[in-house]
């Protein structure tokens, strides 16, 4: 049990988090970006062979820092009058505020590292490449979603992307099609959701246990097969295809948001679609009705003749199909082969993102952009020699997933029943 005095230091820390996080940020884009930014930066916003051009962007890279910094020390100080009591701050607002830090580190980030470059800093490339980047994770956390609202933890997003990737490959090397290949990766991906559900439904496992141990499994299994069938017979069976961008009429020439969102692989329009889908199906049809509601009070969703156990393993088997895309896109949307553990444990991060996105569609996709902005950020870094060593850069989506989910996520309840097992009387 908790003394009084405990109690309360908890509640200080977690109302105080945020702006103590925020003033943190702020500190950094003035005394770190600021008094170390050089010359100007330029940001470019046109990409190769457009047909609409927009004209470059040059700031003085230090006073862009400094700017960023002070707005962000200003909105910590609001969120600390509001942890206060003086005033009330909403919730839309507090999301309003993490956004703005965010993005307001980023831009002092972007200015510290490409001040005094002769190349302009060419932003379309960076948003496009965050897009595809995060499909993976989006998808990722897109399950996590379906299953979390059924009561379901899955933590074996990381073994279905893992072995969705694996499949994909094998069949898409095998048969030359890459649709088929697609087909495969998505069953392999509800092929571990099916395993998952039955220990964790059916034989009341512990979920979050049962998903480490499936994770494992699938990492030791894949990279057993690797080495045993795809390294001596890589030309057959690990050479596949890769989708190729498709860019939609007109609304792919748009300056700007056309090459970004209208210019990429067929994964990201399943991911735009799946989106729509979920987002409409949770909160707008009987099935989102029915699967929030076991995901709730399986008793009273038992009550009224809801089937609790069948609903739970419907949406997992489900959900496990859209991790097998997301698998799917590390070797035929993007790699072209597939390597032992290529997904690099980004299934833990959509759960991560599953949860800043306080277990919503839309949230859960905003914080998947987030995490997979970071992953393109520090590769784009680390080709424009910043003075960071490559091995502190490729942690950066790690380091992000942590101060979000630990500083700005805040408290996110989760439905009730999730992970709680549902016995019928």
């Amino acid at each position: 049990m908790l003394l009084p005095s405990e109690t309360s230091g908890a509640a200080w820390g977690g109302r105080f988090a945020a702006p103590i996080t925020f003033a943190v940020f702020g500190l950094v884009d003035i005394l770190v970006f600021g008094l170390h930014a050089k010359g100007s930066v330029t940001f470019a916003f046109t990409p190769e062979f457009a047909k609409v051009s927009v004209p470059n962007l040059v700031l003085p890279a230090a006073t862009v820092c400094y700017v960023c910094g002070a707005i962000t020390l200003v909105l910590a100080l609001v969120r600390f009058l509001s942890a206060l009591g003086l005033f009330g701050l909403g919730r839309v607002m507090r999301r309003v505020f993490v956004g703005l830090v965010l993005f307001l580190f980023i831009i002092a980030l972007l200015a510290w590292s490409d001040g005094g470059q002769s190349i302009p800093f060419n932003v379309v490339n960076l948003l496009s490449g965050t897009l595809n980047v995060s499909i993976p994770i989006m998808l990722g956390a897109l399950t996590g979603v379906i299953c979390s609202t059924s009561g379901v933890i899955d933590i074996a997003i990381e073994g279905q992307l893992l072995l969705g990737a694996f499949c994909a490959a094998i069949a898409t090397s095998v048969t030359g099609s890459l649709w088929l290949g697609l087909v495969c990766g998505a069953l392999a991906g509800s092929l571990v959701a099916v395993v998952l559900a039955v220990f964790a439904i059916a034989y009341i496992v512990d979920q979050i246990v049962l998903g480490v141990v499936l994770n494992t499994l699938v990492l030791g299994l894949t990279g057993y097969l690797y080495n045993a069938i795809m390294v001596p017979y890589g030309d057959t069976l690990n050479n596949p295809n890769t989708f190729n961008p498709w860019k939609i009429p007109l609304l792919g020439d748009i300056p700007i948001i056309g090459p970004v969102f209208f210019d990429s692989t067929v994964f990201l329009y399943i991911t735009y679609v799946l989106l729509a889908l979920i987002q409409v199906g949770l909160f707008r049809t009987r099935w989102g009705l029915r699967t929030r509601a076991v995901g709730e009070h399986p008793v009273a969703a038992d009550t009224v003749g809801i089937p609790v156990l069948a609903m739970r393993y419907r949406n997992v088997i489900a959900a496990g199909l859209i991790a097998g895309i997301g698998g799917a896109y590390f070797t035929i949307g993007s790699v072209g082969s597939f390597g032992p553990n290529m997904s690099s444990g980004e299934g833990y991060i959509a759960l991560a993102a599953m949860i800043f996105g306080r277990y919503t569609p839309f949230g859960a996709i905003g914080a998947a952009l987030l995490f997979g902005f970071t992953t393109q950020l520090q590769s784009i870094l680390s080709s424009i020699n910043v003075p960071i060593q490559s091995n502190l850069l490729l942690l950066t989506p790690y380091v992000v997933t942590i101060i979000v989910v630990a500083g700005l996520v805040g408290k996110v309840r989760g439905p009730r029943a999730e992970g709680v097992p549902y016995v019928k009387a």
